[in-house]
């Protein structure tokens, strides 16, 4: 991830994903900072918030899925001009995500990497699979 990008874009799935795009926020790397409420669990009041000088936008992924957030991370670069985002997934998930917010925004795209515990691995290791190959097989955005 460079120093500084557009927007970072946090998704859904297991890990710290949350603190982990705040703490990039608050070493202002971004003027926005995108959580899905795919995530689950957001801290009250974020979304109505600035993290450090990142204004926060919280979006409703449409399917509830990557793609899904892809899709609707590409209808805000649109319409906030954005051309470089950074996306916060985990290691297993990132692939994955790069393959979705390719196709569906036209922009630079960076990956980065929030911690997963160890023991969330084995669990996740099944539902990756299937979800990369639906992937690999979807060619729409």
């Amino acid at each position: 991830m460079p120093t500084r990008v557009d927007a970072i874009v946090v998704i859904g799935g297991l890990g710290d994903r949350v603190d982990y795009g705040m703490k990039l926020a608050r070493e202002d790397r971004s003027s926005y900072l995108v959580l899905s409420k795919g995530l689950g669990w957001l801290p009250p009041g974020i979304c109505t918030d600035h993290v450090g000088s990142a204004k926060v936008i919280c979006f409703q992924p449409s399917p509830h899925t990557t793609q899904g957030e892809a899709e609707g991370t590409a209808r805000l670069a649109k319409q906030y001009g954005w051309r470089s985002i950074a996306v916060v997934a985990t290691r297993d998930q990132a692939w994955r995500a790069k393959l979705w917010f390719g196709r569906c925004f036209p922009g630079q795209i960076y990956s980065t990497l929030a911690p997963l515990p160890w023991y969330h691995v084995p669990p996740a290791i099944p539902y990756e699979w299937g979800a990369t190959v639906k992937a690999a097989l979807t060619r729409s955005c």
